[in-house]
């Protein structure tokens, strides 16, 4: 299985290639640089595996939540080279692919991302038989004061969520976290790692179905979010060349 994943919904732009058993990833945190960087990544993961795009037999993709510039490119350059290839895009969540960086010490896992506003992504997962991590309930954005808990005697918090709100989040906690970082982000290797038994499933699905979650409604872009998606929409196009 030759899998490429794409992960840019928050600061760190990342991209991985699922090379047979071999997994070959690039990151860097770099915030407004992601449309520089996500293509190139690409290449030089291929490069380094000595396999072309057109060796591909998927592309996975990070389909939020996180920064709405962030989550519209992964899925707009998913797409561009999906269609140039007539290859499946695979969508993982952002906050499943941050959670699978917890330790795998039995506690539940709560992944956080600041979603600014005063409010955070969250997701609570827990690691299943195979070593990957599954949803405990459903996604939301919400104030940290307003946040709800399934049941569990221990919990794992990462992401920046954490690093923002850790003194808010921690209340809700029946008791000090296990394990904690707020350093953490989605990467583009925990995406492909996801995606790769959806894929073997048969889970993929066309280009034009796979669609970015926001979780947030929003209305109105900025000045600086017009020029990215601008620029966003540049490198779908050049994906697909």
């Amino acid at each position: 299985m030759n899998l490429l994943a794409i992960e840019t919904a928050t600061e760190a732009c990342s991209v991985a290639l699922l090379h047979g058993g071999a997994l070959i990833d690039r990151t860097e945190l770099a915030p407004r640089r992601h449309a520089e960087l996500v293509l190139p990544m690409a290449e030089d993961v291929l490069a380094e595996a000595g396999i072309t795009r057109r060796q591909l037999d998927a592309i996975a993709v990070g389909q939020g939540p996180g920064a709405f510039t962030g989550v519209r490119l992964a899925i707009s350059v998913a797409q561009g080279l999906a269609l140039a290839l007539d290859l499946p895009v695979v969508p993982v969540s952002s906050l499943a692919a941050l959670a699978m960086q917890a330790p795998k010490n039995g506690a539940a896992i709560l992944a956080a991302i600041d979603a600014r506003r005063e409010e955070i992504y969250a997701g609570a997962f827990r690691f299943d038989a195979g070593g990957l991590v599954e949803a405990l309930d459903r996604e939301r954005v919400l104030p940290p004061s307003a946040l709800v808990l399934a049941e569990a005697e221990a919990w794992n918090v990462l992401g920046t969520g954490w690093s923002a709100y850790g003194d808010a989040i921690r209340e809700h906690l029946p008791s000090p976290p296990r394990w904690a970082d707020g350093d953490r982000y989605p990467q583009a290797r925990d995406v492909a790692l996801l995606a790769a038994p959806l894929f073997a499933a048969g889970k993929g699905m066309p280009p034009e179905q796979a669609l970015p979650v926001y979780l947030r409604d929003k209305v109105a872009l900025t000045l600086q979010e017009q020029q990215d998606e601008r620029t966003g929409n540049a490198v779908q196009e050049r994906a697909g060349t």
